[in-house]
């Protein structure tokens, strides 16, 4: 069997159980298995592929059909233009969250500030940032110890783990700090709406980094709150949330002492993100 021939068999397969990217998914898992690119195999589609790596392939599609995410197949996602280690313990970075970044790192080039990622995840958040913002600095706190794993390992393939320390612990648990920026993306599905999420989503990614509680505002509120005491005055808050979740979140900030500066919108115009400033 040749490359062409084991492409259209995977993509095939996964057509029929309608996953929409099934081409590029079958490019994807057949790179992994000869670990070439894609460009690699798509100029060479008659090369001969041995009979281990068609099991090898096969066994992979076979994981894609039971809507398991590319992502974690690969164990790997894009995100700010790096490669992000990434497993069944840290959520998948989102393409949605770059314009975050895009938009803080915009603001902080060329100054030398403290941050705080809550719920680091896999890191991709700070680790752009402070792979960009060369004279910063910052913490990534996480109540999964395992994701932190995830994080350290991907701050040292960036070459940024003397730029950050991690612990693992909540946010209502962190004392005698004080940053110029907090970022986080909180959970924020309401725990009614989980079952409504793409099986890809709901039967793989972990769900405590999605689960925000009765009103989907749950951590928010905790995040909004602890920041008070640990930011500097004028210091920024840039808080990731869902759709429809502007209003209230712009309410509970106000509250708080926290002006609303920006309002991000994603790719389909939805608030996404809000950043403000500590004014109190």
């Amino acid at each position: 069997m040749n490359a062409l021939e084991l492409l259209n068999s995977g993509s095939y397969k996964l057509q029929k159980q309608k996953i929409k990217t099934h081409r590029l998914d079958s490019e994807i898992l057949l790179s992994k298995v000869l670990n070439k690119s894609r460009e690699q195999i798509l100029i060479r589609l008659n090369q001969n592929i041995k009979n281990k790596e068609v099991f090898a392939f096969d066994s992979l599609i076979q994981r894609r059909l039971n809507k398991e995410p590319i992502a974690y197949i690969i164990n790997e996602k894009e995100f700010w233009s790096k490669k992000f280690k990434v497993n069944k313990n840290t959520l998948i970075p989102r393409p949605e969250t770059e314009l975050l970044v895009e938009n803080l790192i915009k603001t902080y080039k060329n100054k030398r500030i403290s941050l705080l990622d809550i719920g680091t995840g896999s890191g991709c958040i700070i680790i752009s940032l402070l792979s960009e913002l060369s004279n910063s600095n910052g913490v990534g706190i996480d109540i999964s110890s395992n994701a932190l794993e995830v994080a350290k390992k991907n701050a040292s393939l960036h070459k940024v783990e003397s730029k950050i320390k991690f612990y693992n612990k909540s946010i209502i648990n962190l004392y005698n700090y004080k940053f110029d920026l907090i970022v986080s993306n909180p959970p924020y599905i309401e725990r009614k709406n989980i079952k409504n999420l793409d099986d890809d989503i709901k039967k793989f990614e972990p769900l405590i980094a999605l689960n925000g509680g009765n009103d989907g505002l749950d951590v928010i509120k905790k995040v909004i709150y602890k920041s008070k005491d640990i930011l500097k005055i004028n210091g920024r808050l840039a808080i990731e949330i869902g759709n429809w979740q502007s209003k209230k979140v712009s309410k509970e900030l106000k509250l708080n002492n926290f002006r609303i500066e920006q309002r991000i919108k994603d790719y389909k115009d939805n608030t996404r993100c809000l950043i403000s400033t500590l004014i109190k």
